[in-house]
């Protein structure tokens, strides 16, 4: 023992230690600067934050002054994007798109409001692209640099003619790094009409189509409520902050908060600060001492700010940190509230009708709260059907990686159960079809025995703040009955808890549908594609199994698609206004719009 405790410790020496040089880095810690990889089937997916970090840099220019428009082409693998601003100073373009901590952003003279101060943005996605082209153009000079997985390839400076000033930059995400993708243009022209909307006066093109927003926020909330709102959209533009507001008859907060144009899904200081002040405002202006859960329930906002020197908790910036920041926000958004209120009499009062409407409704949903707790202790602590796993959100150690799976009924979560990881994964199993609670108030949760033990598991019986898991996973079986269980547990999500899904909690699991086997070899296969495939690979002699059911699945099998490497699919809502519409043509009362569509997309699976 104490040889092989000697060898191992030779083994680590001078020689082990390396030094990365800066792209190296960043092409084998990818996650550090884009966040995760993906294939493009999730907007926050890196081939998405390469465009983004690009666009960032071409924004700040139209931010201090220097070019008004930008144009975007996404085709097939190819991006290309051409701004009108300055242009990076000719003998410094390949530092300033390979060599970290280059730039001009940390200098307040040159950008006072940027998101990029870190230096870090255009040089991975540079590190990150098969191939990297940049071409600046300042007054008549051009100078160009390719690159190649961060390797320069050549460059050169020449004349440019009556090119106009700014920059050019071409990349292809580089296939070792991103396997397989392609790029989703529903996401790509949300993130541009979100710059259009923080940027008035600003124009983005993408492939041909143009992006503008005159109104700033009041058009990208517009967009987003669509229709839905009780009363006209209040707006608000300062010197740095700007926001916009309203309510709708929907469940809960919705908010869009924005730091120097950079979306900030997790919110931050600006953002509570704003809550703070709105509901200051409106107690001050009807002299009342409303709950914020009264005077927000059903609100609909978009806060912008813009910063110096704004910190950012991680390289991907979700939230913001400055403390400092919150007297001034906070006084603001009173001041902005309180103008509107005086000035829209007629939506002050729908204002006042719904606070009293919410303030009704938490009244009568406290009352059945209580009833049901009574009803709950009878069973003590222990939720029927709940196998619980030893850490949940907000444990310092391993909470993140929490992960509740919700399945149909006790012979899936059998496998499930016993192939978990009890220290991270918990398991809920419905005892069948959930009740369809589309158009039902919120009390009705309260007096559904099922639905109301599953909020006990998840910890949002109260407030949403006490989810007790980072990920909540929809395990259902990949036939009809499954997808129908899976669209109800989406109605009582998109219903009542839609922050839920908004902040990027709520999941679908997929799981094989074909396992294809030989004495040589076992492939698990998600598509008949990739049975057809392992077929070929595997020889015609190959055994093929249909699984019709999680619970065909053996626990040990099962192990394999809950793992580290399990396939999930968040679920996401591109639009708020879109959610109502949606959930009145699936989950609502049958129409012949509703059994044409069925009938014009219905499949049968031979």
């Amino acid at each position: 023992m104490a040889s092989k405790q000697k060898t191992a410790s030779a083994l680590y020496d001078e020689s082990k230690i390396k030094t990365l040089s800066s792209l190296e880095h960043i092409r084998l810690r990818t996650g550090m600067y884009i966040g995760r990889l993906g294939d493009g089937s999730n907007p926050d997916d890196g081939i998405y934050i390469l465009i983004k970090e690009v666009i960032d840099n071409s924004v700040d220019e139209f931010i201090m002054g220097a070019g008004s428009r930008i144009l975007v082409t996404v085709k097939d693998d190819f991006v290309r994007i051409r701004d009108f601003g300055r242009g990076i100073p000719l003998g410094k373009v390949i530092d300033c798109v390979s060599i970290i901590n280059t730039g001009a952003k940390y200098n307040d003279d040159v950008f006072q409001f940027s998101v990029g101060l870190n230096g870090v943005g255009t040089k991975a996605v540079n590190a990150l692209s098969k191939h990297f082209r940049v071409v600046s153009y300042r007054d008549g000079r051009c100078f160009e640099a390719n690159f190649e997985r961060g390797r320069l390839l050549d460059s050169r400076e020449d004349s440019c003619g009556r090119e106009k000033n700014g920059l050019l930059v071409e990349f292809t995400p580089d296939p070792e790094i991103f396997p397989e993708y392609s790029f989703t243009m529903e996401f790509l022209e949300k993130r541009m009409w979100a710059y259009a909307c923080l940027n008035a006066g600003l124009t983005l093109v993408l492939n041909g189509n143009e992006f503008k927003a005159e109104k700033g926020l009041l058009d990208l909330l517009g967009s987003e409520v669509n229709g839905s709102a009780l009363y006209d959209i209040g707006w608000y533009v300062g010197d740095k902050i700007e926001f916009a507001f309203t309510h709708t008859n929907n469940f809960g907060e919705e908010h869009f908060s924005f730091v120097n144009g950079q979306y900030t899904s997790d919110g931050g200081t600006h953002l509570s600060a704003f809550r703070e002040g709105f509901l200051k405002a409106v107690n001050e202006f009807y002299q009342a001492s409303w709950k914020g859960e009264d005077v927000r329930e059903g609100v609909a906002a978009a806060v912008a700010i813009k910063l110096k020197n704004p910190i950012f908790e991680s390289q991907t910036k979700n939230k913001l940190g400055n403390a400092d920041i919150r007297p001034w926000i906070l006084q603001e958004a009173k001041r902005g509230v309180d103008e509107y209120l005086r000035k829209n009499p007629q939506a002050a009062k729908s204002l006042q009708e719904k606070i009293l409407s919410s303030e009704k409704l938490r009244t009568e949903l406290n009352a059945v709260k209580k009833e049901a707790k009574e009803a709950a202790r009878k069973i003590e602590l222990k939720i029927p059907n709940l196998r619980d796993c030893k850490f949940h959100l907000g444990d310092e150690s391993k909470g993140e990686e929490s992960t509740i799976f919700i399945t149909e009924g006790l012979s899936a979560a059998g496998s499930m159960v016993s192939s978990r990881n009890v220290t991270t994964q918990a398991v809920f199993s419905l005892r069948g079809k959930p009740e369809n609670m589309f158009g039902k108030r919120q009390t009705a949760i309260y007096k559904n025995e099922e639905l109301y033990n599953l909020m006990m598991a998840l910890g949002i019986e109260n407030e949403i703040e006490n989810l007790r898991y980072a990920k909540i996973v929809m395990a259902t079986d990949a036939d009809y009955d499954g997808f129908h269980i899976r669209n109800l547990l989406l109605t009582f999500f998109l219903t009542y808890f839609e922050e839920l899904v908004t902040q990027g909690r709520v999941f679908i699991l997929e799981t094989p549908l074909f396992r294809v086997r030989t004495k040589t070899g076992t492939r698990y296969c998600y598509s008949a594609k990739e049975r057809d495939e392992a077929t070929r690979t595997l020889g015609p002699s190959s055994e093929v199994t249909r699984f019709k059911g999680l619970g065909e699945i053996s626990p040990d099998e099962f192990g394999r698609f809950i793992s580290d490497d399990m396939r999930i699919v968040k679920v996401d809502i591109q639009t708020l206004a879109a959610v109502p519409n949606l959930l009145s043509f699936y989950m609502g009362k049958n129409t012949p719009e509703r059994r044409e569509f069925i009938m014009q997309n219905l499949i049968a699976d031979l």
